[in-house]
């Protein structure tokens, strides 16, 4: 088995469904586009992460959305949410995290969106506080969807309320969460859904106390699993979040992880949280593979560029024009090749561990010969399409 096989072994997890990776990338799945990059050809991204709309009814301490302001808003019709779909599919884009910058289940283009990616061949992920992801809603979409995570900020009715909500008096919304994602396992069972259901925990230092009844709670629900992750911050520290502490909760991580049981594996991104927020790259080669997308349709290479001030990053809209036409576009491969050059520092112009990472890394410990990306032979992970 050769390093980088090993690598993902070691941070794959066996759950009942299959092997999932979440703190670690599925490049070598995906060997043909790596190759393609780095001969220099311009290649489709394997994934895109996006909203349908820039709205949300939570106010999370935790969330990076709050720096990404102000930009023009734009709404996005069910129309534009299709016409979307055929473009990805027609250049090759495999799958489609509805996460990014809103809530995406508050759009009247949520259903036909899900429905009509699975239609076309496209895997498609949700990330939802599951506020509205009423039954009726669940019944539409569960059937399409590679799976389903839950913005999950505590394992206490109180410290939820007041982490994702500002006040811990209003437990009705962690009871209103609740109540779906039972109602989505139970649906999945029922119809013997292939669907992967999870609960992610943003670890900010000062939730530690919710790190054990988090745990617990995942394994309580019978999802398939309960993630804890870093919190990401912009260059400025905007959210305070404080690195340094995250040492201070291994051993707690680790009882945390200890709670999995056959149904349900307690997973931490521990990669991600030993990183410390200090990545080791300075070229950005990630968005060339995953690609980001805010709930106002603006088309950016990543999250951590929506803000204005980042507007000489900002390629197009597709509200206003064809997604397809903007990813053949002049302005879309100038700013690829902006960041994976020597003019763009990562690690001082950008904030602190995108979604991107993971590939990131891998990328450039590639092309720095560190750790070759090689083809996998093994079989294939759970949410392949999700790198």
């Amino acid at each position: 088995m050769n390093n980088l096989n090993q690598k993902f072994q070691s941070n794959a997890v066996n759950t009942k469904e299959g092997k999932l990776i979440l703190d670690s990338h599925k490049l070598s799945y995906h060997y043909d586009r790596v190759e393609a990059w780095e001969n220099g050809e311009r290649i489709a991204p394997v994934s895109v992460d996006m909203a349908l709309t820039r709205a949300c009814g939570a106010m999370c301490s935790f969330c990076y959305a709050m720096v990404q302001e102000p930009q023009e808003r734009s709404s996005i019709k069910v129309k534009q949410a299709l016409d979307l779909v055929d473009d990805f599919a027609e250049i090759g884009i495999k799958g489609v995290s509805l996460i990014s910058d809103g809530e995406s289940t508050l759009s009247k283009a949520y259903v036909p969106f899900i429905q009509h990616a699975d239609k076309s061949g496209i895997d498609v992920g949700n990330a939802t506080n599951g506020w509205e992801w009423e039954p009726e809603k669940i019944d539409q979409v569960l059937p399409h969807l590679t799976w389903v995570r839950f913005t999950c900020a505590a394992g206490t009715p109180e410290g939820y309320s007041r982490i994702m909500f500002k006040d811990a008096s209003h437990t009705e919304v962690f009871d209103r969460a609740m109540k779906h994602i039972k109602y989505a396992v139970d649906l999945k069972k029922k119809l013997n859904l292939k669907v992967t259901l999870g609960i992610q925990m943003v670890l900010m230092p000062e939730f530690k106390d919710e790190i054990m009844p988090f745990a617990k709670l995942a394994v309580e629900l019978g999802v398939d699993y309960g993630v804890i992750k870093h919190c990401s911050d912009d260059e400025f520290g905007t959210l305070g979040v404080d690195y340094s502490k995250y040492e201070e909760m291994y051993e707690l991580l680790e009882n945390a992880e200890a709670l999995s049981n056959d149904t349900t594996k307690v997973i931490v991104k521990w990669d991600k949280i030993k990183d410390k927020g200090k990545p080791s790259y300075k070229r950005f080669y990630g968005p060339q593979f995953l690609l980001q997308i805010s709930g106002s349709g603006l088309i950016a290479p990543s999250g951590m560029f929506f803000n204005a001030r980042y507007s000489k990053l900002h390629i197009g809209n597709f509200v206003d024009e064809r997604f397809k036409d903007v990813f053949k576009s002049d302005r879309y491969w100038k700013i690829m090749d902006y960041l994976a050059s020597p003019s763009f520092n990562a690690q001082t112009m950008m904030g602190t561990l995108p979604i991107q990472h993971y590939v990131s890394k891998a990328l450039d410990d590639h092309i720095k010969n560190n750790e070759k990306i090689k083809p996998a032979y093994s079989e294939k992970p759970l949410h392949v399409n999700f790198l």
